[in-house]
């Protein structure tokens, strides 16, 4: 069960909310429309399995300012049909990190797009900033998205594109993703990764990923160089860019 639900929803505000220890995902934006959430404080125990902080789908002109989310899954899920989404000043962990789906479940599926996810803090994360999707046929996509100005603390992953997307590697789809990832920005990351492979992204050979772009990004491992690994990648980098890219 949900703690809040919001579904076919418009001008909402949400100020000052606690949520703790919700049963599943803690609050769910469905089907909504000029959303604005401010000053929100999210608790979960970093073991509960599916404990979503927020999540967003088929929704558009969201803005999540200000937030504290500690929980068992991601901080923030964005799921397909999300449009214009506006996320900062957000610390996570423990968690899974700020993720764009999982998307291409389904072979009819919308688009995530304009979404921006602008100073956050991670700590100790699964993963930091991550795009995934399952290796299934879909109409999916993702476009335009922004991920600037993050700090990342002992974080596993903390960037991530996983066009393999499988949790617990039961029952794995054995094709390649449809989805189509193309102009996302990753611009001012810095911290550490608790794993030598800081940026992993594992795209589709059937939709590779495109114009991927990093700039001023410094991170890494055990105060040694962190590495990059890429499959399926086109983009390119500007200014100091550590580890070094690997497209």
């Amino acid at each position: 069960m949900q703690t809040i639900s919001f579904v076919e929803s418009s001008r909402i505000k949400v100020k000052g909310l606690l949520s703790l220890n919700s049963q599943m995902f803690h609050i769910v934006i469905n089907r909504c429309r000029d959303v604005k959430m401010y000053d929100i404080r999210i608790v979960a125990d970093g073991k509960s399995p599916n404990t979503d902080g927020i999540h967003v789908q088929l929704s558009t002109d969201v803005e999540i300012r200000n937030a504290s989310i500690k929980t068992g899954d991601d901080c923030i899920s964005i799921g397909p049909g999300t449009k214009n989404l506006w996320v900062e000043r957000v610390t996570c962990g423990p968690g899974h990190g700020i993720s764009i789906g999982s998307l291409g479940k389904d072979r009819e599926e919308e688009g995530v797009q304009n979404v921006t996810v602008k100073k956050t803090v991670f700590v100790g994360t699964d993963n930091g900033l991550r795009i995934k999707s399952w290796a299934n046929p879909s109409s999916g996509f993702v476009q335009r998205v922004r991920f600037l100005e993050s700090l990342m603390f002992n974080v596993k992953f903390p960037l991530i594109i996983d066009q393999h997307y499988c949790p617990h590697n039961i029952n794995c789809p054995s094709q390649e993703s449809g989805v189509r990832i193309n102009d996302v920005i990753y611009q001012g990351i810095r911290g550490t990764s608790a794993t030598k492979i800081a940026v992993k992204l594992d795209c589709s050979a059937k939709a590779p990923c495109t114009r991927i772009r990093k700039h001023d990004i410094s991170l890494r491992y055990a105060n040694e160089a962190a590495q990059s690994s890429c499959v399926n990648v086109l983009g390119d980098a500007l200014g100091m860019v550590k580890p070094p890219t690997c497209f």
